[in-house]
């Protein structure tokens, strides 16, 4: 079986160690006995593991950008109850709405002792026409810009209010968007009661921000007209706000 996690806590997504708890503790309600276990952290975020269990194994993958998991529950034999395992990694991953995605009967054998083979899904993966990258979709749409919401969680910089931090910023993420100086290049900060705004216009975009000083969250909007790629973007913003974790939207814009 495999499952689709949608609305999942972004925060325990992020978190290896609550992942790896969240699976043993399916496991153990399910029925599975557990043989190993291994999960790792990838940066800035995400998580895979993996319970090997004596009957197969759990497996997940985890964006926690997309409050999405997929999960692959994969047993031999009837001792693990499904139901009992998708419902507790529902509740361990606050997931609001999860997907069974296909139930595959698999490696099974004839009387005669030949295993049977599934007929193909995709025979032939370069004219599946699958979009697998935004360059691909932002192509293949014919569109003119994009557009990108990125949240970034629990920011560890020393002064959230510091116009010249965020003026920095900005630069930095303007010269990843291909920015040429001089050409229609302004910039607007404010500061509030709970935190700072900011606004920056350059040729053939525009960066906005809004800071909350009291939780550290950081909430982005970048928009090009033309290409640029939404995931390293949010890593790179990620990693000089030395955020948690964060999420993402993407709007491509015909």
């Amino acid at each position: 079986m495999t499952v689709e996690f949608y609305e999942c806590s972004a925060r325990i997504l992020a978190d290896v160690r609550r992942m790896e708890e969240i699976f043993l503790e399916a496991a153990r309600t399910s029925g599975a006995h557990v043989v190993n276990s291994n999960f790792h952290s990838f940066a800035p975020q995400g998580v895979s593991g993996v319970l090997v269990i004596s009957e197969s194994h759990f497996a997940v993958h985890a964006w926690p950008e997309h409050d999405y998991a997929a999960v692959d529950l994969f047993t031999c034999g009837e001792g693990v109850d499904f139901d009992l395992a998708v419902k507790s990694l529902a509740a361990g991953m606050e997931s609001h709405k999860w997907i069974i995605s296909s139930m595959v009967n698999r490696g099974i054998l004839h009387e005669s002792g030949q295993l049977e083979r599934l007929v193909p899904v995709v025979e032939n993966s370069q004219n599946s026409g699958l979009q697998l990258s935004w360059k691909e979709r932002f192509e293949h749409t014919g569109a003119q810009a994009i557009s990108s919401d990125i949240d970034i969680y629990q920011c560890a910089v020393n002064d959230l209010s510091d116009e010249v931090l965020w003026h920095r910023f900005a630069d930095l993420l303007a010269e990843k968007l291909r920015n040429i100086p001089g050409c229609r290049d302004q910039w607007w900060f404010d500061r509030r009661s709970d935190g700072v705004e900011f606004f920056r216009v350059f040729d053939r975009g525009k960066i906005a921000g809004v800071v909350h000083s009291g939780t550290g969250n950081v909430y982005l909007s970048v928009f090009t007209d033309g290409f640029f790629d939404p995931r390293p973007m949010a890593e790179f913003a990620m990693q000089e706000l030395h955020g948690t974790y964060y999420r993402m939207q993407v709007q491509i814009r015909q």
